[in-house]
This record gives C-alpha cells, sequence and structure tokens, in this order.
C-alpha cells in the first residue's frame, strides 16, 4: 500500500474525465482501509470504485481511496438459496457472469451495468425490471470517523429508486466493504416483461428461457443502445426517469398523444427521461468533443477530450429545456463532482 501524489483520475472514470487527485492510494485489503483512515492528514477522503457512476468537473484535492478489495464466494447454502458475499472491488458485471457460471438466479437482468460491487447498493442500481434491493442481504461497511464495521441489514439502507441511506444521510461516513446477495439455485424467477427482453428472446429463436438466456438478452439490448465506455467516454443512464401525477400525465396527453409511460402506483406514472429528451431534440445532439448518445438519449458522452464542466452544462441546458417544454424536472443519476 503506497501513497502518490499528483495522479490522473483518467483511467478510473468511466466518463475519462483527465483531472488530477493530489493524492491517491489503492486499497486491496479493508485493513489496508482501516490503517489509511487512522492516519492523520490535513487532506480530506475521496472514497472511489469503479468511477461508473460519477462526472469529474475539476481536480480532486484530497486522498483518493481507490476500494480494489476482490473476492467472491458462498456464505450459506440451502436447498433453493445461495447467499453469495461480493466485496466491494469486483466489477459488477465479472460478478454476473460468476453467478450464471454457478446457476445462481436474481442479478442476469443487471448485467452489463458498469462499475463495482461495492457502490452498487448506495445507487440501488436496477435495469429492465430488477433492482439490486430485490436479491440484497446486508453490506459490511467501514465508519470513516471510528473505523468500525458495521453491517447493514436491507432496511436500515432505505433503498429507493436509484437512491439510498449511503446516498442521504451516511453519504461520506461510510465506505461499504462488501454486500451479501440471496440468490436463486434453481426454479429461477425470470423477469421478462421490462423492455425489449422478450422481443430479444424472440430473435435469438429461445423460447424457453434460463438465466443466461436472459443475461445474453440483455447484453444484447444493451450494447445496441449504449457506448462502450472504453470507446466512448460515458457513465451510463445520466438522469432519472421522472415521477408524476396521472393529473399531470393527462395534462401532457394534451399536446402530446404519444408520451409513454409506466404506471408505478394508484396515482404515479414514471415517464422515459429518455423520450423528453429525444423529444427536445438533443439526441445524437453533438458538441466538439462531447454530446448526446445517437443511440440512446439518457446517455450524455465524451468523444475525447471533454472536460466534466462542459458535459455538466449541456445536463443543466438539458434539465432547463425539459422543464419548459414538458414542466418536468429531470434529475441526474450520475453523481457530478
Amino acid at each position: 500500500m503506497k501513497i502518490k501524489h499528483d495522479v490522473s483520475l483518467k483511467p478510473y472514470n468511466t466518463f475519462g474525465i483527465d483531472v488530477i487527485a493530489s493524492s491517491f492510494c489503492n486499497i486491496e485489503h479493508v485493513e489496508d482501509l482501516r490503517h489509511v483512515l487512522k492516519t492523520k492528514t490535513t487532506k480530506p477522503f475521496f472514497i472511489l470504485g469503479g468511477g461508473s457512476n460519477m462526472l469529474l468537473t475539476k481536480n480532486i484535492d484530497a486522498l483518493v481511496l481507490h476500494i480494489n478489495i476482490k473476492g467472491i464466494k458462498v456464505i450459506e447454502e440451502t436447498e433453493n438459496h445461495v447467499i453469495i458475499k461480493a466485496n466491494a472491488g469486483e466489477n459488477w458485471h465479472n460478478l454476473v457472469l460468476w453467478c450464471l457460471d454457478h446457476n445462481f438466479g436474481g442479478i442476469e437482468n443487471l448485467s452489463l451495468i458498469p462499475g463495482n460491487t461495492g457502490t452498487a447498493p448506495i445507487q440501488n442500481i436496477g435495469a429492465y425490471g430488477v433492482e439490486l434491493k430485490d436479491v440484497f442481504v446486508s453490506c459490511e461497511a467501514v465508519n470513516v470517523s471510528t473505523q468500525s464495521t458495521k453491517i447493514f441489514l436491507k432496511n436500515e439502507c432505505k433503498f429507493d429508486y436509484r437512491e439510498s441511506v449511503f446516498k442521504q444521510e451516511l453519504r461520506g461516513k461510510y465506505i461499504i466493504t462488501s454486500v451479501n446477495f440471496k440468490l436463486t439455485k434453481h426454479n429461477h424467477d425470470l423477469h421478462l416483461n421490462y423492455g425489449a427482453i422478450k422481443n430479444q428472446l424472440e430473435a435469438m429463436a429461445i423460447k424457453h428461457p434460463n438465466i443466461k438466456d436472459v443475461s445474453d438478452a440483455v447484453i444484447a439490448i444493451r450494447e445496441s443502445k449504449l457506448p462502450d465506455p472504453k470507446d466512448i467516454g460515458n457513465s451510463g443512464s445520466f438522469f432519472k426517469n421522472p415521477v408524476i401525477t396521472k393529473a399531470q400525465f393527462k395534462a401532457l396527453q394534451s399536446n402530446f398523444p404519444n408520451i409513454p409511460s409506466y404506471e408505478i402506483s394508484n396515482n404515479e406514472l414514471k415517464i422515459p427521461a429518455g423520450w423528453l429528451i429525444e423529444k427536445a431534440g438533443f439526441k445524437g445532439k453533438r458538441f466538439g468533443n462531447f454530446g448526446v448518445h445517437s443511440k440512446q438519449a439518457l446517455v450524455l458522452v465524451n468523444y475525447g477530450g471533454a472536460n466534466g464542466r462542459d458535459i455538466f452544462e449541456l445536463a443543466k441546458l438539458i434539465q432547463k429545456t425539459i422543464h419548459r417544454l414538458f414542466d418536468i424536472s429531470i434529475e441526474t443519476e450520475v453523481n457530478v463532482i
């Protein structure tokens, strides 16, 4: 374990933004994390996982702790279920593939989501009708101030749509070091009704899908719409889908009869933010070396050499335009730093 100085964070964030960390430390063991946290420093700590859900707009004058703790193992097993423990530094998609190799079901719909396992609960990642909270059992986290370990159960995490206690009142106070998931061993509950999964399975000529088939379908859909961060810098969906009342939706329908929606309660509907952004004319729009992706309007991209401030200004322009056209506020899903 070594602290480095003046380190570029370009390789450590999926947007590929080139900002400088004044100090940087790669953390591969929980004890190393505790040791660094105990060290007296005049700099604040900045926690970095897979760098997939952030937009860096400035240099980081802090000690960046890159959480790179590896390991996956089964910790409990019954006839029908298994509980696995995945350490925070494990790449999320690699974890999905590991589960598929062992025929453990529950996170196949979350295939190809960028980032690491330790940051997944913070965001309550979700896709194609499944959220992390659906399989979450608990997570272990180190208290930044005391270096003690606390186990957070599901109800303590206050999961909501792309939200958790770690993004709100406990933001910056705990560092997640591992996550436990409860998965199925057989009789898997397949989620096929969200998005284009059924259509993709039909295109693949699969009539009786298994969890691997569902994962393959999700991967095919995502690859057809979302750019690979290795090729084009991005952080996946930049905005959350807004939730509005049915009365608001009815008023919007008079001007936009084809506006899509998904019912989430007796009085609320979720509107696809991508549809709003495309309708506002931003899909595929390029501003020099950054812009909005041509296949998915939810994705802001860095074509190479862009800075985070410019991308953030574009995000604010999109938000302002959506509010003016539809009287809907859309929130960022990505953390702007």
